[in-house]
């Protein structure tokens, strides 16, 4: 297959929580302790299926009523922010891949459905800010993630088409995404989903490490008509 020669580089949309940053650990003793002492309450597989969707969608179906799942929220929210910085950290690869990147001109963005404050601090966190041209987070819009908006807002502001773009991400919320608006979906092997869970969602490319991205946008052929 013979590489492309891009009349501009593709941009490049990541997911958060599970394909930049390693945070389910922290997602994971957040809902603990916003369960404490309630039932019933989400086992860590189906939390972790959740990941990629709002908060607030999460909880609701462990909630009596739409009270109960503010309330939840908060309790989740504050031990978050209390517990952030020790349980996040950046993938192994993730600032080399992103600098390698920049260097080639690729305009990039963050697509996640974490609340924009969590989104802005994690991204902060782990040095990562300086590279993101968008960050479109839960509170960006009110359509999100398997649905197209998000991704379709994020090329907006980049100025780009779906025909030159990826959306890297590490859940069937991500790949769903992606495919829904047109742009190459490439499944993240690194975060919590096996590519046996992503398989279902046809991502257009699997990566087993951050580090072959570079390499992979190489290889992508001239741009699909729309």
């Amino acid at each position: 297959m013979k590489p492309r020669s891009p009349t501009r580089p593709f941009a490049v949309l990541f997911d958060l929580d599970g394909t930049l940053i390693d945070s389910v650990g922290l997602l994971l003793a957040s809902v603990k302790h916003a369960f404490t002492g309630r039932s019933p309450a989400p086992t860590e597989a189906e939390w972790i299926a959740g990941i990629g969707t709002p908060l607030v969608q999460q909880l609701r179906p462990y909630a009596a009523s739409d009270e109960e799942a503010a309330e939840l929220q908060l309790t989740y929210r504050v031990f978050q922010r209390e517990h952030h910085d020790m349980l996040t950290t950046a993938f192994d690869g993730v600032q080399e891949t992103l600098a390698e990147l920049d260097r080639r001109g690729h305009p990039m963005g963050v697509v996640t459905s974490k609340s924009n404050e969590m989104m802005e601090r994690g991204v902060r966190y782990v040095g990562l800010d300086r590279y993101m041209k968008t960050m479109i987070g839960a509170d960006s819009c009110k359509t999100h993630k398997p649905d197209a908006f998000p991704v379709l807002l994020a090329l907006q502001e980049l100025g780009y088409n779906t025909n030159e773009a990826v959306f890297v991400g590490d859940s069937p919320h991500d790949v769903n995404a992606g495919n829904a608006a047109k742009v190459v979906s490439v499944a993240a092997l690194w975060g919590p989903f096996t590519r046996e869970q992503l398989a279902p969602c046809r991502p257009a490319h699997y990566l087993d490490s951050i580090r072959g991205l570079p390499a992979f946008l190489d290889t992508i052929q001239a741009p699909r008509a729309e």
